[in-house]
């Protein structure tokens, strides 16, 4: 008699069945609505790029433009994409909970500190080096200077952000216990000054450790436990969401919660009153989501896509604007392109750039799978044997799905 031979799974069932294996890894004990806003707070941060950010083409040259300049009825769009204040949210969250943790084990705050930038510096650096090569390079052939400073610049925005939340990060053990009404206090004085009596212009740069310090404080305040209950979401959500909705009606703020080229104000660049409040709406929806992203995670195949997302969180961030000029560049070569290198001035560019969204995440994934090897180099430790005064196997624990 012949063999019955088994058929072969399909590519569906080996995704599946690897989804599967992803979740039977991971701790029961593992908070995974944590890992939920952080991959959403990093995708919606990609996409608002992607979408708000142009590359006009002019001669020879290449300057940056946005719709929400010639369009400023879709400043919406950034309410939905401009998500850092979660991220500072669960990064405050991790950070003070995993510093804790560390105590606990005998680890000093060097050791931890020295492991939490590592993981943040690391792939930062390749970024970095790759880019003055290539700025270095264009330089020689004789590109524009100002086509080359517009992509240095554009390139290598996102270490600003992750500059600052470093900083938060070492400052974790002064500021884990700190009332986020403190900082908010200073953004509030810091605008006074600038835009209620005249001051100086500098003075609005005081905002930028303390505008992200108050959603970084609000997740140190989640570890602590005092936002657990339902209220703390409402209240963050309802009178973030009023005093916004006050400061862009009443005190002259902008509408758009990202930078726009050309506009007197920008409520990013550095963050303003309206930019923190706005990002005291979005903790807010964040944990009154947290319930829901639980239960959501129970799925294999929606956990196993949180997982990838938080394993190269960072490469993600650092490189999709890379990604989007790799794509802008590549295009000229076919000439100027609608929604790539055309003005963004009117609905056809709108639909034409979400038509190459799938095209810059292409671009996205050969930089994600030339340079995630910086990001994940290190992000596992060797397992830690947990003695037991009970007889019986050692325990080790799961992978490690992010920082």
């Amino acid at each position: 008699m012949h063999e019955r031979t088994q058929p072969k799974p399909t590519a569906s069932g080996r995704v599946r069945a690897l989804a599967h294996q992803v979740a039977a890894a991971t701790p029961a004990e593992r908070d995974r609505a944590v890992d939920a806003l952080r991959a959403a707070a990093i995708l919606g941060v990609v996409l608002g790029h992607w979408l708000v950010t142009a590359l006009v083409a002019d001669g020879g040259a290449l300057h940056t433009a946005s719709p929400l300049h010639f369009m400023p009825w879709l400043a919406p769009v950034s309410w939905v994409f401009q998500t850092l204040a979660v991220f500072f949210l669960v990064g405050g969250h991790v950070a003070t909970k995993g510093l804790a943790s560390a105590r606990a084990r005998g680890d000093s705050y060097g050791q931890w500190l020295r492991a939490r930038l590592a993981r943040l510096f690391r792939p930062a650096l390749a970024l970095a080096v790759l880019w003055t090569a290539a700025a270095c390079g264009l330089l020689a052939g004789g590109a524009d200077a100002g086509t080359v400073h517009t992509l240095v610049k554009l390139a290598l925005s996102p270490l600003w952000f992750l500059l600052v939340f470093a900083a938060l990060t070492a400052a974790t053990p002064l500021v884990g216990r700190l009332n986020p009404l403190w900082p908010l206090a200073v953004v509030l004085h810091v605008d006074l000054l600038r835009f209620g009596l005249g001051g100086p212009g500098w003075l609005g740069w005081v905002n930028l450790p303390a505008g992200w310090l108050v959603p970084y404080t609000l997740g140190a305040a989640w570890t602590r436990g005092e936002l657990d209950g339902r209220r703390a979401g409402w209240v963050l959500l309802a009178g973030g969401a009023a005093a916004t909705a006050g400061l862009v009606a009443w005190g002259g703020y902008p509408a758009s919660m990202v930078g726009v080229p050309g506009a007197a104000v920008s409520n990013l660049d550095p963050p303003t009153l309206a930019a923190v409040t706005f990002g005291m709406a979005q903790c807010g929806l964040a944990l009154l989501l947290r319930a829901r992203l639980r239960r959501a995670m129970r799925r294999p195949l929606a956990w196993a896509a949180v997982a990838l997302v938080n394993l190269s969180a960072l490469t993600i961030f650092l490189w999709h604007q890379t990604a989007l000029m790799a794509t802008t560049a590549t295009g000229l070569l076919a000439g100027h392109l609608p929604g790539l290198h055309t003005v963004p001035d009117d609905l056809g560019w709108a639909a034409a750039r979400l038509a190459w969204l799938p095209v810059f995440a292409l671009v996205l994934t050969v930089c994600w799978t030339a340079f995630r090897a910086c990001e994940q180099r290190g992000a596992r430790r060797p397992p830690r044997v947990v003695r037991s005064h009970r007889p019986g196997p050692a325990r080790t624990p799961g992978p490690r799905v992010g920082a």
